[in-house]
């Protein structure tokens, strides 16, 4: 049952020096004719597959708001034109703090649109700088509020360590600003240094001053720590939340469900096979055009693929994999199938094993990358 759909607007009014995903500048951009291709793949693919009610729908980017308001209007109104949404459904907008007026976050209310995400990153003014952040502390602070005044009560933000030249105290700080804001949610990320972006050739000039995996993973620790401290449940890896406000589209990757994506470059899996979308703009609207679906990329996940994937991707989160949901949902015990590299991630005590979960220690936390990768291309069932 496919319950989650992700929307991809590519536009940003500037590009952040760490930034990879598929993105242009808004300026000159043919955003209209790209606003209609989205709406027309939405039509198309869901005349291909049987849609149940949306129970989350999550609008990423690139910058959403950097529409201006009439684009905004339209592209919400043709997201409730066109899919189909649960009674509780969880729709999210990404945002960035320095555009998002009140009469932007007024439309987004009256589309129904019930979660923000801001891309905050840090408080620390000069960091915000160093990484091509235009939007400044002050900037969050009010976008906060007048989200609240406009009645948004699940608001969540984005944090990254381990920047250029950042200390733990620097981050400590941004933490200590992030909780004062009263918020429900968090996402916090150590910064990874991606090929075609501005940081990536800074580092292969030798101009990149990364703080360390020392100090990477002190900053990590200290994060754990204080959102326990300040009443956030740790329930993924990167993301911490008060009970009840967990982002439930983000669950939907980490329990390897099936999801929409329409949009340039976005990604989906649909009927067991995982697809990805042209990314260049015109080549998307091209597509469009034709009456034909903008796809790159097909690849049909084989059942060894699917039982690898259910546990490098949930043992992201903090409670784990259930080892009876496993078992229904592939008629296979992942104690037997996995048997040696479960042992050895015990042995190392990266991992605990229950009665009927498997979940990473807070050691493992630490190292997810390698306890994910010990399940790549091993399954041979």
């Amino acid at each position: 049952m496919i319950k989650a759909a992700y929307l991809h607007i590519p536009f940003c009014e500037h590009i952040c020096h760490y930034c990879d995903f598929n993105k242009v500048f808004l300026k000159g951009q043919p955003v209209d004719d790209y606003l209609l291709g989205l709406e027309r793949e939405m039509e198309i693919t869901l005349r291909q597959y049987k849609t149940n009610e949306l129970e989350t729908i999550f609008v990423g980017g690139g910058t959403p708001t950097s529409l201006n308001e009439q684009q905004l209007f339209r592209f919400c109104e043709s997201i409730n034109n066109h899919l189909p949404k649960s009674s509780n459904v969880e729709f999210t907008f990404e945002a960035n703090p320095g555009d998002l007026s009140k009469e932007k976050l007024q439309i987004l209310r009256d589309a129904g649109v019930n979660r923000l995400s801001l891309g905050v990153q840090t408080f620390n003014e000069k960091l915000l700088e160093k990484i091509g952040r235009v939007h400044r502390a002050k900037d969050v602070y009010r976008s906060v509020e007048n989200a609240k005044l406009a009645g948004f009560e699940n608001i969540s933000i984005d944090l990254i360590f381990s920047l250029p030249t950042q200390t733990i105290n620097d981050f400590k700080e941004s933490l200590i600003e992030a909780f004062s804001l009263d918020i429900t949610h968090y996402s916090a990320y150590s910064l990874i240094i991606e090929p075609k972006t501005v940081f990536y050739n800074l580092l292969k000039k030798g101009k990149l001053p990364t703080p360390g995996e020392d100090i990477e993973a002190a900053m990590y620790e200290m994060l754990m720590e204080e959102m326990e401290k300040h009443g956030f449940h740790q329930y993924e890896i990167s993301n911490f939340s008060k009970p009840g406000y967990e982002s439930k589209h983000n669950l939907t990757y980490w329990n390897n469900e099936e999801y929409y994506g329409f949009g340039a470059g976005a990604h989906s899996y649909l009927n067991g096979t995982r697809r990805s979308n042209v990314g260049p703009l015109k080549k998307y609207i091209d597509h469009i055009t034709k009456g034909e679906l903008p796809v790159l990329e097909e690849h049909q996940v084989t059942m060894a693929e699917q039982m690898e994937e259910e546990m490098f991707l949930g043992l992201r989160k903090t409670a784990g994999i259930s080892i009876s949901h496993f078992i229904d949902k592939f008629d296979r015990d992942p104690l037997k199938i996995f048997k040696h590299q479960l042992e050895d991630l015990a042995i190392k005590q990266w991992i605990v094993i229950t009665d009927d979960h498997i979940y990473l220690t807070k050691k493992g936390r630490l190292l997810g990358n390698e306890v994910f990768q010990v399940f790549l291309g091993v399954c041979d069932v």
